[in-house]
């Protein structure tokens, strides 16, 4: 039975260090604890309407891929077994559970790093307009959702809760971070978009693009927040991809199609969710989470 949606946490015992669009951050001293509440965003704003159980659903992917990807890069995660966690997290167990990582802290880097294997979203919207994808020439001719002949790294600004995320080039994201360093993060990108292209092959799912972030930890490159989710990518699935047009996905697409065909005007605040638009993005996440567990 599903469970009732959890939109904000409220632990009078720990400290809070930020509540973001959708995960809520406390303290812990030495490590972080990170919530993945139900809290659902599109254009960078938050909705009023949670999506139950979504934060569990990105939990148990992200920490699915951490596992997976370890390989190549560090990541952040510590632990998900809250009996494991600090003695003040356990008055709150109930709600921790399945839905909140105890992490490493780290010095979180400024820029989101996106990457791109076919062309849709805003990639498709700067490449109708300029030909080119953060500053990245592509052929002519290309269809919308068509695959690209090799993935693209194409940065962004890391936008505050209810502003929107700004695609740089990688000149820009060199101003930001410094040019050796982001000369680490397209390698790395990269090399974790490939990793996840393959193994989300074998369930029948399509990555089309997605979202890296990074931090310092004592000093070296770690990967943190969540990674490979239908919250910061685009899942297809594979057996109906037609390019030529929008796709059915197992992510937040079809929120942002409902919320196009609506008039909403993308600034806050956002509309109320109809509880059909609720349900079918719930069992889109479910779908994704399902695909990945047969891996």
């Amino acid at each position: 039975m599903t469970q009732s949606p959890l939109f904000e946490t409220d632990f009078p015992d720990l400290t809070l260090l930020n509540r973001g669009k959708v995960r809520d951050i406390y303290n812990l001293g030495k490590q972080l604890l990170i919530v993945a509440t139900d809290r659902i965003s599109a254009y960078d704003v938050v909705m009023p309407t949670p999506i139950p159980e979504k934060g569990r659903i990105l939990t148990q992917i992200s920490t699915f891929w951490f596992g997976v990807l370890g390989g190549v890069v560090d990541n952040h995660l510590v632990a998900t077994d809250v009996a494991s966690f600090p003695e003040q997290c356990q008055p709150y167990v109930g709600e921790l559970s399945h839905r909140s990582m105890l992490v490493k802290k780290a010095e979180p880097l400024p820029v989101e790093c996106i990457v791109r294997g076919y062309l849709s979203g805003s990639g498709w919207k700067d490449y109708l307009e300029r030909g080119s994808v953060c500053g990245i020439d592509l052929p002519k001719g290309l269809v919308e959702s068509a695959p690209l002949e090799r993935p693209i790294f194409t940065p962004s600004t890391k936008a505050e809760k209810g502003t929107h995320d700004e695609n740089i080039d990688f000149a820009a994201l060199c101003d930001r971070v410094g040019r050796e360093l982001a000369e680490q993060l397209r390698e790395l990108s990269l090399a974790l978009y490939k990793k996840g292209v393959t193994i989300a092959s074998r369930c029948g799912i399509l990555i089309a693009d997605t979202k890296f972030e990074f931090g310092l930890v004592d000093g070296k490159l770690t990967l943190i927040d969540e990674v490979l989710t239908p919250d910061s990518s685009r899942f297809w699935p594979a057996d109906r991809y037609q390019p030529g047009g929008s796709q059915e996905s197992f992510d937040k697409q079809y929120l942002r199609d409902y919320l196009d065909r609506s008039g909403w005007n993308r600034t806050p605040p956002a509309p109320a969710l109809p509880e059909k638009v609720v349900s079918n993005t719930r069992a889109r996440y479910m779908e994704a989470l399902a695909r990945l567990s047969t891996v």
